[in-house]
């Protein structure tokens, strides 16, 4: 087998930030009203930044269930999921978790 063969696709995180779009009124929200796409915008920043292309990536994702927790982002291998993400947050979620493999504990997604 040559090594091309050997490699497997895949990153060393892959993030998916919930992109949804739902009617104004609709009792769940939506996350792209709450600012999904500058979240997302801002984790390819980072990424470009700290040039990781082709190694970390920040796709977009339609709905992941959460709406009414969003912005959701899911941070993979580890299968992390965040909710109420801001732009603000996202430097943090980047630093701590991207980079070191810590997650945020205080972003963490938790369902009752």
């Amino acid at each position: 087998m040559s090594d091309a063969e050997d490699e497997s696709p895949g990153y060393e995180r892959h993030l998916f930030v919930c992109m949804n779009e739902r009617r104004v009124d609709h009792p769940r929200g939506c996350c792209a009203t709450r600012g999904a796409s500058e979240v997302r915008a801002r984790l390819k920043a980072l990424i470009a930044e700290h040039g990781l292309k082709g190694r970390v990536r920040a796709n977009q994702a339609g709905c992941l269930d959460y709406c009414e927790h969003g912005v959701t982002v899911v941070v993979y291998p580890e299968g992390v999921w965040y909710g109420a993400v801001t732009v603000a947050d996202v430097d943090e979620i980047f630093q701590q978790h991207v980079l070191r493999g810590e997650p945020v504990a205080r972003l963490r997604l938790r369902l009752p």
